[in-house]
């Protein structure tokens, strides 16, 4: 990768990061003027109310920095199409609830712009010497990506700087490969200006927060990290499958946990909680910076994991997963991530 190169991605950074950064004080006025407001409850853990709408920055960062960087195709028209639909929705949830209803269909026809119009399709996988044609299957399993990722970092958001930190850790991780692998492509400048955007929301968002992402941030990062990752794999192989999920394995598994959890209750898995990862950290007397910075950490070691497996190092990339993995199997042990002990352990003695 040349000289320009270089500049040209510093430049998709910082002008980015100083828009959004600039931009944030006047969002948060426009967000308490229309009474866009985080108010605490119980489920919560800040105790007074927050703007939120941060979202729409880091849009309108994205924005400008495809105004300055990008280039015009039917694929990044129904990538602005599905975003301005999730930003929409977002912002509108932040004013006053929506349905999950209502927003899952919202998501859901994002998702079919992207992959219909956009023709942004996982088409195939390659793995082991196996070759799969999805077909027509290749719509529904990428709708289903995509309304997994926006749904992970959705999950997420619960702390000062978090769903911001992990997207930043995933789009700086992506840019860190595109360089290595010499990408300049459609996925190489959205990487890098959606970076620049988030890292300037964070330095409003990180602890202590004076303004949050809202649904209309967190769901909009989580549509471009898969926009971003369908960019550089319409054809899969094990090995262009397994560096995004690597990169979002703290908000997969938050995920998947809290489907199971809820599920074993006999709840709706769309109903919120107080057992998300990060509660259980602060349950663990950890306060609320310490919480986030052992997030980032852990997401930055299966962020290198990735890195070195794009490298093809894949047995160096193998044992780092297989030791974060022997992590959260002890993590889930020693806490009530996916079961709570105190519950179970009273409903176990009533029955005696």
């Amino acid at each position: 990768m040349g000289q320009n190169e270089i500049t040209r991605i510093f430049l998709m950074i910082i002008t980015t990061f100083l828009f959004v950064a600039i931009l944030i004080p006047f969002i948060k006025k426009i967000a308490i003027h229309v009474g866009a407001l985080d108010i605490p409850n119980k489920r919560k853990v800040h105790s007074k109310p927050m703007p939120r709408l941060g979202g729409l920055a880091i849009f309108l960062g994205f924005l400008f920095g495809y105004m300055l960087f990008g280039e015009p195709s039917s694929t990044m028209n129904s990538i602005l199409i599905g975003s301005f639909i999730i930003v929409l929705t977002g912002a509108i949830d932040d004013i006053k609830p929506l349905k999950a209803s209502v927003k899952f269909a919202a998501q859901l026809m994002a998702a079919i712009v992207v992959t219909c119009y956009g023709k942004l399709l996982i088409q195939d996988i390659t793995a082991f010497g196996f070759y799969l044609d999805l077909g027509i299957f290749a719509y529904p399993i990428t709708i289903f990506f995509i309304l997994g990722c926006l749904n992970c970092i959705n999950l997420i958001d619960g702390l000062d700087g978090l769903a911001a930190g992990i997207s930043s850790i995933y789009f700086a991780t992506i840019g860190i490969i595109a360089i290595i692998m010499g990408k300049t492509g459609l996925d190489f400048v959205l990487t890098f200006i959606m970076l620049g955007s988030v890292l300037g929301f964070l330095v409003h968002n990180f602890y202590p927060a004076s303004i949050f992402a809202g649904d209309s941030g967190s769901l909009f990062m989580g549509f471009m990290i898969a926009v971003i990752a369908l960019l550089g794999f319409k054809s899969v192989t094990l090995t262009s499958l397994i560096i995004p999920l690597l990169i979002l394995a703290i908000p997969i598994l938050d995920t998947v946990f809290a489907i199971i959890r809820r599920l074993l209750k006999g709840e709706k898995i769309s109903k919120p909680d107080k057992s998300h990862l990060h509660h259980q950290l602060l349950n663990k007397n950890f306060s609320h910076r310490t919480t986030v910075l052992i997030i980032y950490a852990i997401d930055i070691l299966f962020a290198a994991a990735s890195i070195i497996y794009a490298l093809h190092d894949q047995k160096l990339g193998y044992i780092i997963y297989a030791i974060l993995t022997i992590i959260v199997v002890i993590f889930v042990l020693k806490t009530d991530i996916i079961v709570d002990k105190a519950t179970l352990h009273k409903k176990h003695h009533k029955e005696k």
